[in-house]
């Protein structure tokens, strides 16, 4: 079955695009008559797919403040980390799910939220075990513990069987990593001392390749796993790393196309293991984010290398906050919203490209 598996995985592939563009770009139009593509969306991670577990947290890490969430309904605060909605609400309503995906943490949920998923992410935690205690935030060790408490509820709404049929044709979202090396390696000095940059990206790996066997483990059978980004263009890393011209900084960037690289080779042995009963697909988000950044006239974007917060160069989370900076007029035109996030205009275009190339491969 696996080997049937990967042989259709090959010719998904070669359609995947065209499929794709046909049924869910131009706002994420799907055919409503065939229903849902999946049963549900189910998120782990950090900030990128965070829409507000860390509202409740004692943590400087939050977005549950002005700017954020300027342009989201009812100009809500949500603690989603962007000026309205983040990739996972995007994914959530291109697979015709639902309009939003909620936070787990600090929401009362309907029955309808929790059947047809929740995110367990939180802003700033990482694969590597140091990330989230540094700044005092959930683990995605802890995630998990919330995702079987969370199982729990389904089976109190639905049943056992109904709950199974759920977590077996539901798309799990695993977006994690940037924060291990933008923050935890490059900024603090607790790893950086005791490894060099291609043992701390196999220290991912590892923790990134265990992580995906107890999602699978606990029922999961398809994982789209977020790729990074290329961290050291992001706005906060050329202003920390990239000297006065704020250039790109090449040793994070590189960091993040090692990480993206073993990460394939990973995700490749746990697909090619019969034992392995879950398909994980690499979601390669470097090559688009590259793309807007350094073409970004090509999309209608005006400023690319600054967030639309204060100077747009380091303000993110607490320093960035409406009572104290300024927020720019034409969010529109920046890829960034923050020092450090996508505006929901970059999102879109970065969702647009996984529908193009893989959605239709997880859903198919």
């Amino acid at each position: 079955m696996h080997t049937r598996r990967r042989s259709m995985l090959l010719v998904v592939v070669a359609v995947a695009a065209a499929a794709a563009r046909a049924s869910v770009s131009h706002g994420y139009s799907y055919n409503a008559s065939q229903g849902p593509l999946a049963t549900a969306v189910i998120v782990f991670g950090d900030s990128i797919v965070d829409p507000g577990n860390n509202n409740g947290l004692h943590t400087l890490i939050k977005a549950n403040h002005a700017p954020y969430g300027k342009d989201f309904p009812n100009h809500q605060p949500t603690g989603r980390y962007s000026n309205g909605l983040i990739p996972t609400d995007l994914i959530a309503q291109g697979l015709g799910v639902k309009q939003f995906l909620p936070a787990y943490l600090g929401v009362d949920h309907s029955p309808d939220d929790l059947l047809t998923g929740v995110s367990f992410a939180s802003g700033a935690t990482g694969f590597d075990p140091l990330t989230p205690v540094v700044v005092s935030v959930i683990s995605l060790e802890q995630q998990l513990a919330y995702y079987d408490e969370y199982r729990s509820k389904l089976v109190a709404i639905a049943g056992e069987e109904e709950t199974e049929r759920i977590i077996s044709g539901a798309l799990f979202v695993v977006c994690a990593g940037t924060d291990d090396v933008a923050n935890t390696y490059f900024t603090t000095p607790f790893r950086s001392v005791e490894y060099d940059i291609p043992s701390y990206v196999d220290l991912l790996v590892a923790g990134a390749e265990a992580f995906l066997r107890n999602v699978s483990s606990r029922g999961a059978r398809k994982i789209g796993f977020v790729g990074m980004p290329p961290v050291g263009c992001v706005p906060s890393q050329r202003t920390l790393g990239g000297g006065a011209a704020r250039l790109c900084e090449p040793k994070r960037n590189m960091a993040a196309q090692l990480y993206n690289a073993r990460i394939q080779d990973m995700v490749a042995g746990l697909n090619g293991d019969p034992s392995f009963p879950t398909l994980v697909v690499f979601l390669d988000i470097y090559r688009v984010l590259d793309d807007l950044m350094e073409r970004g006239d090509r999309y209608g974007f005006t400023e690319t290398t600054r967030g639309c917060c204060g100077t747009g160069t380091i303000e993110v989370t607490g320093l960035c906050d409406a009572r104290f900076v300024s927020v720019c007029d034409d969010v529109e035109q920046h890829v960034f919203f923050d020092s450090y996030h996508p505006t929901e205009r970059a999102y879109r275009i970065i969702v647009n490209d996984i529908f193009d190339n893989y959605i239709q491969v997880l859903v198919g």
